[in-house]
């Protein structure tokens, strides 16, 4: 197995830009070269996770298809390396393609997940050579660049892009690390246990306005701006994420037979499957077990649960008298400062993550107990908003008044409307580049692979 490094893979706490967490700078107190460095940084972080990922198991293992759901990780492996030519090779040096006739075989559009191991892709010697080879380039690039002008690399935001869309994939191979079976390939730590005793079960967030997205982040995505006013009502969110213990309670009432808690929809699929409880979850006599990362153990009651779809966390809310939170509502929740009335840029602040703050950038490979990282709390003390779980919301994925598709309408655009649901916070597999108060993930309200948990949320009208 491979010892993922902990030691590492810090942040600072000083929210000036400097440590290897990977977050974007703010455009105040960082200049050229700060921002350089720290788009260095970024990059060298993602691609060392990179590396990591892929060279944990045989070449066999790269190349196979552990689930329709996912591509072989040697299609993510050069699909990275593809993304970063066109991006800082191609459009922010104007250089001529090295590999143009590749661009369809790691197009994500042209080819859906579960037909990629059928396409003639680079074998993984080939893979890891054409990445390594762009990497070098573009770090030259890099170099060279003045981080300034048209907007694709003002502020070094082609590379932020870059470096985000790395750690991403990077959590997309670490959920096909979870789906494929043999022995453990990674093992980590656990996350400390930093539960403090007497907390509420829920917190009111006041009503009124607040200003949710962002207009000056300078790495954040598309679909994160611009800012703008909202008014939420007063509502109450659990402080903490819904734990294994208490969607035991769920299922052991029968949540999975009734559909009374369920949408249509979602009931439909549950007895098409036969799901009984979340994914990678199984019976044995009077005890419930999981596989993680090859290993069978015990459901542990007080971490937040994973692996359940947003038709299991919207049947739990129904069936606990409660509902999820919408986006909105998440958003106010996690950034909003009722004595300052301003949106911060994480739950506890301006300042960068640290392991102090966060359950980020896979230095650990599961939760931590509900109640942990009290450092990591909102102005109105809820906790774990960031890191841990992805958390499903209520909302569809919808633009924001303004919203302008950048650099390409395929990373949000496409994606708009009623089929997608919205998840924010992140999980323990996402790097701190790819994570902010501001932003967004989505995906189809059936998947159960991602690290997806969830809170509840109830309107403060019905006290």
């Amino acid at each position: 197995m491979t010892e993922i490094d902990t030691e590492t893979d810090t942040a600072t706490d000083t929210g000036t830009g400097a440590g290897r967490g990977g977050g974007a700078p703010s455009a105040a107190d960082a200049g050229p070269e700060a921002l350089r460095r720290r788009a260095l940084d970024a990059l060298t972080v993602a691609r060392e996770r990179t590396a990591l990922l892929t060279s944990c198991v045989e070449d066999g293992e790269l190349t196979a298809q552990h689930s329709p759901l996912m591509s072989p990780l040697v299609w993510d492996l050069a699909h990275i390396g593809n993304q970063e030519e066109q991006w800082l090779w191609r459009a922010v040096a104007g250089r001529e393609a090295l590999r143009p006739e590749i661009d369809t075989l790691y197009d994500a559009f042209e080819h859906p997940r579960a037909t990629r191991p059928s396409l003639p892709l680079l074998p993984p010697r080939e893979a890891r050579a054409y990445a390594a080879d762009v990497r070098t380039r573009v770090l030259d690039v890099l170099e060279a660049t003045a981080l300034e002008g048209r907007p694709l690399v003002a502020d070094g935001f082609a590379f932020g892009m870059v470096a985000q869309h790395e750690q991403q994939h990077d959590e997309t191979m670490l959920i096909t690390h979870q789906l494929r079976r043999g022995p453990a390939a990674l093992t980590a730590p656990p996350p400390p246990d930093s539960r403090t005793g007497g907390l509420p079960a829920e917190i009111l967030v006041p009503g009124g306005p607040f200003t949710m997205g962002t207009s000056d982040e300078p790495w954040a995505l598309d679909n994160e701006r611009p800012a703008h006013h909202r008014v939420v009502p007063p509502f109450h969110i659990d402080t903490v994420p819904v734990t294994n213990g208490a969607y035991q309670a769920f299922i052991a009432d029968g949540g999975y037979t009734d559909p009374r808690w369920w949408r249509p929809e979602g009931f439909e699929q549950i007895r098409k499957h036969g799901i009984a409880a979340p994914l990678f979850w199984h019976r044995d006599g009077g005890q419930w077990l999981r596989r993680r990362f090859g290993v069978t153990e015990p459901v542990p009651e007080e971490e937040p649960v994973l692996h359940v779809s947003w038709y299991e966390a919207d049947a739990y809310a129904r069936w606990a008298g409660r509902r999820l939170p919408t986006e909105a509502e998440w958003e106010k929740a996690a950034r909003h400062d009722p004595v300052s009335g301003r949106s911060r840029r994480y739950p506890w602040g301006d300042a960068e993550p640290g392991p102090r703050h966060a359950n980020l950038g896979q230095r650990h490979l599961r939760p931590a107990p509900a109640g942990s990282y009290p450092e990591g709390a909102s102005a109105l003390g809820v906790r774990q908003l960031i890191g841990d779980v992805w958390e499903w919301t209520a909302s569809d994925f919808l633009p924001y008044p303004g919203f302008r598709a950048f650099p390409y309408k395929e990373y949000s655009e496409v994606f708009f409307g009623p089929g997608h649901k919205v998840l924010r916070g992140g999980s323990f597999a996402v790097d701190p580049v790819a994570c902010r108060g501001t932003f967004r993930n989505w995906d189809l309200p059936v998947r159960r692979q991602i690290f997806s948990g969830f809170r509840t949320a109830r309107s403060a009208e019905l006290d």
